[in-house]
């Protein structure tokens, strides 16, 4: 086989998922999922993973792959991403990646500088010195060494700030010296890439009416078994889209009506700001209603892969 894969990209809610298991089904594919919340084991209805029946019709890799307070990264998705298509090519078919985690999509087709693993111990350090001089302290400081990085991280991005942190203290150079360095440019597969978009206003209706889909489908409840599983509201996994609403909601910080609202309102943001990062990439092939036109995306895909 080549070194060829196709990819599903769009941002979240959109239907990246169904168009993927039914276009693999057509040209003898597997999917790799390229999600940052779906590789955490017992966070099912809140990352909107495929179902078992859809996994049994359709192998779906990097799927319930580390627990919830593993630490993960971009450059560990890449490796393991490599070896699922090694083994998807050794069986004679093709490799399909569907996802919405723009970075991780980017490290596997273009690549990441090799201190992107990271140090936990280091992290932690980080984490001790914000929890010690108060909040917005690690912020000041990536100011001082990194002012490009600070500038297009939030201050209150604290996730961010400890990684921007971490690679200059691992590497002496700013992360944002690297990513003008690398420019992600080991480009180490042939690929095509279809990007799945709508109205605006619909999309978000679609947000809205899926939140509301995976309260009554027991979100709740899965925030509160994690908890009781000993998995903490300060992970990063469980500060993600939901999972942080209903912590909240869960401690009395919040009502269950503001949690909602506010779970609504912050997928919608992210939903924005995944379009803004795939709407920079000029090889993307947009489409609307890709599953009323699943024929002429099955015919670029076979000729892309026959090619």
């Amino acid at each position: 086989m080549s070194r060829k894969i196709a990819i599903i990209v769009g941002p979240t809610g959109i239907g990246k998922s169904q168009v993927a298991l039914k276009l693999a089904q057509r040209i003898n594919a597997e999917i790799i999922v390229a999600d940052s919340m779906q590789i955490y084991r017992y966070m099912d209805i809140g990352t909107a993973k495929p179902t078992d029946e859809e996994r049994a019709l359709i192998p779906h890799h990097l799927v319930d792959i580390v627990d919830p307070d593993d630490g993960f990264s971009a450059g560990r998705f890449r490796s393991m991403a490599q070896r699922a298509i090694a083994s998807i090519h050794e069986k004679d078919k093709n490799v399909l990646l569907c996802g919405g985690t723009g970075l991780y999509i980017k490290a596997l087709i273009r690549g990441l500088f090799s201190e992107s693993e990271g140090n936990e111990i280091l992290r932690r350090e980080l984490r001790d010195q914000e929890a010690r001089h108060g909040e917005g302290y690690l912020f000041e400081q990536l100011k001082k060494v990194d002012p490009a990085s600070a500038a297009c991280i939030h201050s209150h991005d604290i996730f961010r700030i400890i990684r921007a942190l971490e690679i200059y203290q691992l590497t002496g150079m700013p992360i944002s010296h690297h990513h003008a360095g690398h420019k992600f440019q080991e480009f180490e597969y042939e690929y095509m890439q279809i990007g799945l978009q709508m109205d605006r206003e619909l999309l978000y209706d679609r947000i809205d009416r899926r939140c509301d889909q995976m309260i009554a489908d027991g979100f709740v409840e899965e925030v509160e078994s994690l908890l009781a599983r000993g998995y903490h509201s300060e992970l990063k996994s469980m500060q993600s889209l939901g999972y942080r609403h209903f912590c909240s909601s869960l401690k009395g910080e919040l009502r269950f009506e503001e949690a909602l609202t506010n779970m609504k309102r912050d997928t919608r943001r992210y939903a924005k700001r995944q379009l803004t990062w795939f709407k920079k990439d000029s090889s993307i092939i947009w489409m609307t209603d890709p599953l009323k036109l699943i024929g002429h995306v099955e015919g670029l895909v076979k000729k892309f892969f026959s090619s």
